[in-house]
């Protein structure tokens, strides 16, 4: 590949088991207190939710750490979904150890197991919160997938309990384990690169369109849909069937639903959000954001924009993150691969994570100075059991607090979104703030164009910019804001409150 310089413009040419009806309620009488384990003893996990990432990753980790001589066991499984519970859960474990593990369609029942040590999250971003919350309200230590929220005051509570209980909670954005990512953002920390005010994340990954029907579709039988869908609203569901005996499967398509899921700022968009703000050193929420963009060149059941630029400041620093879900071009017009990757401006140089474990520094010319590359999943995971048996929190490399502070700026992202209204072009360009942010849209107007996406005929949505004060929104229509920093619930799936935790 060829190497990046240092402007945008080049680096962006080259780079049914379980009562329904059951109480949710506080977990605290199961768990005992630990100090860690000991270096000989098992550490026993259980996995929820065994599509993608929990199977594929999750599951296979902690077994291959177990065969490398790590003492983890995948004790328990939990997935609503029966067939998936078998097939990804409970063989997949039988086949590699011979034993199997407990499983479970109810994440409540496996939490009255005292002997659980590890709760690992990889359910549907609606139920991070609710299944984190609960688990270490039950005495466990968490490993919770990205966004570890579905809104802002979920990832809040979250480190309340984890602080109150005294638990571990690491999140899954590996690149924060990963040599290749950590020893860019420490140069950039460092003063290598110079000073440095502007991160650009960037979530280039084409996302082809989840088509619609008219009629709404049944869960199949072995799918509960009552725990499935916790703690969201029980909406009809109108995506397309996803197998062969003509009954709809939800798995991965809810991410394109506000109601379950946060688009790609919130899946992909996470990890390169998570970079962009470390790397950037900047704590807490900012002082404002605003966002504009559109679920553009197709109609489908999908909610989410597919084309989202969110802007974020802090004082003097200012994130910009971009998310591209049509077909990915060059600035030269000429199809390319998908582009995932943060770029941070230095006054001396220019540091670029491509990916999630190879990085680039250059010199102010945009020579290459070095490429450091190193790290994979399995090095995320084996950083958290070693917290795990040590009881220090302060050995995670990506502690829950970063994690639900990460996660809330694209929840505010999609909030000035969902707060917009579909404006002109013109409109749009007067609100951005200076030459760097007018660059940004006109690439994107430049983007869309290739797409064949006549914004005369399908405007963007333009967000209001919305001033924060920690974690509030102030200023204008600071109460319809606020008002989306939590969802509503939907019995008897409801988030603690901080009294509750």
């Amino acid at each position: 590949m060829p190497l990046p310089h240092a402007s945008r413009r080049s680096f962006l040419q080259t780079a049914s088991v379980a009562a329904a009806a059951a109480s949710v309620a506080p977990y605290t009488a199961f768990g005992a207190a630990r100090a860690g384990k000991g270096p000989n003893e098992t550490i026993r996990v259980a996995v929820l939710g065994l599509r993608n990432r929990g199977s594929g990753s999750h599951i296979a980790n902690y077994l291959k750490i177990n065969e490398q001589g790590g003492n983890v066991e995948v004790a328990a499984v939990v997935d609503p979904d029966a067939e998936l519970l078998a097939k990804l859960g409970v063989e997949k474990v039988e086949s590699k150890t011979g034993k199997k593990p407990d499983a479970y369609a109810d994440y409540r029942k496996l939490l009255e197991d005292d002997s659980i040590d590890v709760v690992s999250v990889a359910s549907p971003n609606h139920w991070h919160a609710l299944q984190s919350v609960h688990a270490i309200q039950a005495g466990k230590d968490v490993y919770v997938e990205k966004p570890v929220s579905h809104n802002v005051i979920e990832g809040r509570r979250i480190v309340q309990a984890a602080r109150k209980h005294n638990r571990l909670c690491q999140y899954g954005a590996q690149c924060r384990t990963m040599q290749g990512t950590r020893e860019m953002v420490e140069a950039v920390l460092a003063g290598e690169i110079g000073e440095v005010k502007l991160a650009r994340g960037l979530c280039y990954k084409r996302r082809k369109d989840i088509g619609k029907q008219d009629s709404p579709l049944q869960f199949p039988s072995q799918l509960d849909r009552n725990l499935w869908v916790g703690p969201a609203a029980d909406e009809p569901i109108y995506r397309p069937e996803r197998s062969s005996a003509g009954i709809y499967n939800p798995h991965y398509d809810w991410h394109w639903d506000f109601n379950t899921g946060n688009g790609d700022l919130g899946n992909q968009g996470i990890h390169q959000m998570d970079v962009a703000r470390w790397g950037l050193g900047v704590d807490g929420l900012g002082d404002s954001v605003s966002s504009y963009g559109g679920r553009l060149g197709y109609e489908d059941a999908g909610n989410t924009p597919n084309t989202q630029v969110s802007v974020h400041q802090y004082g003097d620093k200012r994130i910009i993150f971009e998310t591209r879900g049509l077909e990915i071009h060059g600035p030269d017009g000429q199809k390319r691969g998908n582009r995932i990757g943060v770029v941070f401006y230095g006054t001396e140089g220019t540091a670029i994570q491509w990916g999630y474990n190879s990085s680039s520094i250059l010199d102010p010319d945009g020579k290459l100075v070095r490429n450091i590359k190193g790290g994979s999943d399995q090095d995320h995971y084996e950083n958290f059991l070693n917290a795990v048996r040590s009881g220090d929190r302060s050995t995670l490399s990506a502690d829950i607090e970063d994690g639900h502070l990460s996660s809330a700026l694209c929840h505010l992202g999609n909030i000035s979104y969902l707060m917009g209204n579909k404006a002109p072009l013109e409109e749009i360009a007067a609100a951005q703030g200076d030459a760097t942010e007018r660059e940004t849209l006109k690439d994107t107007v430049q983007h869309l164009e290739y797409n064949n996406v006549d914004l005369s005929a399908t405007p963007l949505t333009l967000g209001p910019t919305l001033s924060l004060a920690g974690e509030n929104f102030t200023g204008d229509r600071a109460d319809e804001a606020n008002g989306m920093l939590i969802r509503e619930y939907r019995e008897p799936f409801v988030l603690p409150t901080e009294a509750e935790l």
